[in-house]
């Protein structure tokens, strides 16, 4: 197995341009829930190009009824980039002085329940991202109110 790296200029380049849109070759999850994860989880492949499609535990996505909950679901997309030893992109967690373009930022409540994946698009120095449910793009991630906050760093991509 090898490690690549991850192409931030392209998960922020579809962030960009997907941000107030949607791409119609994905499903819309924004009255299922919310579509903020599926989001999160199109720009990172769009960086990373490169699915994991072990059930279950995997991350990918093929249709609505086709995809893992780690595609769509805030917790899930944390387990799985954190936990990940396989194909596909992993992460660590950081700060926020530690987020870096083509980032997710995952906003939670006090009692630490996560509910919210933008993407960060820019940080100059302040953090700027980019969401679907509410569409945003540029957005200061200061403007969020939320009780907690992580930043899941990409790190790269394994590929066979």
């Amino acid at each position: 197995m090898r490690i690549l790296p991850y192409d931030r200029a392209a998960a922020v380049a579809y962030a960009r341009r997907w941000a107030l849109g949607r791409n119609p070759a994905y499903f819309d999850f924004q009255y299922l829930g919310g579509d903020c994860t599926n989001f999160a989880s199109q720009c990172i492949y769009a960086g990373a190009g490169q699915m994991n499609f072990t059930p279950v535990s995997g991350w990918f996505y093929r249709s609505a009824d086709d995809r893992t909950a780690s595609w769509t679901g805030v917790e899930y997309l944390h387990a799985f980039l954190v936990s990940n030893r396989s194909v596909g992109p992993f992460a660590r967690e950081v700060g926020l002085d530690g987020a870096r373009p083509g980032d997710i930022v995952q906003l939670g409540d006090a009692a630490g329940d996560f509910y919210h994946s933008p993407v960060v698009t820019a940080v100059t120095p302040q953090i700027l991202v980019a969401a679907h449910t509410f569409n945003a793009l540029d957005r200061p991630l200061s403007s969020y109110r939320a009780a907690r906050t992580r930043v899941l760093h990409i790190e790269g991509v394994r590929v066979w």
